[in-house]
């Protein structure tokens, strides 16, 4: 029973602390977002898989729904680009990519755990697919959703926001998931072995 206590307190403070990070990085300049022009590098991402990878995928989801809660605040309240009150006031957008982000890190963690990969290629492949999630669904959804505002928000033809949106998944989707690829076996690595020792 005190082991199963200790478990629990373990998680609860661990999942507070991965909330409290969240928050920070939405709120503090570069912390979660790196601007480049007229487009930002996230990292935030980064916080929602080593999360779900630590935790597991209910834990991830509940991190990546703080993410995209403090997004879909932020957009209403103090936006972060001209374009952020018409995309990110829709919760398909804002909320639901960043519940996936960890729902599909923890869980291609867990499946992959079962196999006979090394812990750390099967992080690497949850963080590398947690990332590409939120750039796919972010961009597909704001095409689905505002092709044109998106459009004339970076000043080109609509028949030509594909390509640009291409360009974005190759260029920043590319940064972004490299860095979950070295980042998250580093760091939920370490925190599953302080984990076990703690709660031992």
């Amino acid at each position: 029973m005190e082991t199963t206590n200790r478990k629990k307190t373990y998680r609860l403070v661990i999942l507070s602390v991965f909330t409290a990070i969240i928050l920070l990085q939405n709120l503090v300049p570069f912390l979660g977002y790196i601007p480049i022009g007229v487009f930002s590098l996230t990292i935030i991402h980064l916080t929602v898989i080593i999360a779900a990878i630590a935790l597991g995928p209910v834990e991830g989801a509940i991190v990546g729904c703080v993410w995209g809660m403090t997004t879909f605040i932020r957009a209403f309240a103090f936006p972060t680009s001209p374009i952020a009150p018409i995309v990110f006031t829709n919760p398909l957008i804002s909320v639901v990519p960043r519940i996936l982000v960890g729902i599909i890190a923890g869980g291609v963690y867990v499946a992959l755990k079962k196999t006979r990969l090394p812990k750390v290629v099967s992080m690497s492949v949850a963080g590398l697919l947690g990332s590409l999630t939120n750039t796919i669904l972010v961009l597909g959804l704001i095409y689905i959703f505002y092709s044109q505002p998106y459009a004339n928000f970076l000043q080109i033809d609509v028949s030509k926001l594909l390509p640009a949106l291409l360009t974005i998944v190759m260029t920043n989707g590319a940064a972004e998931a490299a860095a979950a690829l070295i980042v998250t076996p580093a760091v939920a690595g370490a925190l599953l072995a302080a984990g076990k020792k703690y709660n031992k």
